[in-house]
């Protein structure tokens, strides 16, 4: 597997595969995200593009829904039973429902074509940032649920919490500050590192954490609605 290293000296292990039908926006995307240090392959449909995946599976994989033959939002679900690899979406302006379907799917973002490649390029970075093993060791814990924020893995119960890269900082965020309301465009700014962006993204990863750290999801007790605000955690002494 190739291995190198973008202009800010982050390591990137692997490739980074681009999934699209439009040599144009490959070409583009190909440059600017090979300019930046990165080894980029490209697939022009969704069925090579995921026989290249499953064969060598990329460090990311920048796919467009809309693909020929597979489509990318069927790519997407058999890619994650093989090999959960971190996905940023390209999807048309008006495409929200399939862009809500690659969220709740696990997708870590997206961006609504036309998109800048140099705000893909820095979406693919912070991606791969968030992926990586952070340089301080933490362990965050609240009653059966740990999370091991060096080893980026979480347990309940003992058992492993299979969560996307952003289900983890969003996890790992909202543990770090207890019983804080946050808004959605705060968590968006905050855990996504977006300055601007759709504030569904955070209402879809709420409810897909919920899913895997809440014993009943729909009368949530962790991570708790503040009507009007946002969110927040609840730790286990004030849920008693």
């Amino acid at each position: 597997m190739d291995s190198t290293a973008n202009r800010a000296g982050r390591a990137v292990t692997g490739h980074v595969l681009v999934l699209d039908e439009d040599p144009t926006v490959t070409d583009v995307v190909r440059r600017y995200l090979e300019r930046e240090g990165y080894t980029v392959r490209i697939a022009a449909d969704g069925q090579a593009g995921l026989a290249v995946a499953l064969a060598d599976p990329p460090a990311l994989l920048v796919l467009d829904l809309m693909l020929p033959g597979l489509d990318g939002l069927e790519v997407f679900r058999r890619l994650r039973v093989a090999h959960p690899v971190p996905v940023v979406m390209l999807t048309a302006r008006g495409d929200e429902a399939d862009r809500v379907t690659g969220l709740e799917l696990g997708a870590d973002d997206y961006l609504t074509k036309p998109f800048s490649p140099r705000e893909l390029v820095l979406r693919v970075t912070a991606v791969l940032r968030r992926g990586a093993p952070p340089r301080a060791w933490g362990l965050l814990s609240d009653g059966d649920l740990v999370v091991d924020l060096a080893a980026r893995e979480a347990r309940r119960a003992g058992q492993p919490l299979i969560l996307t890269v952003r289900e983890f900082d969003l996890l790992a965020f909202l543990l770090q500050h207890p019983r804080q309301a946050f808004d959605r465009t705060t968590l968006l700014h905050r855990v996504w590192d977006w300055s601007f962006g759709d504030a569904s993204t955070v209402t879809v990863h709420v409810r897909r954490l919920r899913e895997k750290v809440e014993d009943d999801p729909s009368s949530p007790r962790r991570v708790v609605t503040v009507f009007g605000v946002g969110y927040r955690y609840e730790p286990e002494e004030d849920r008693e």
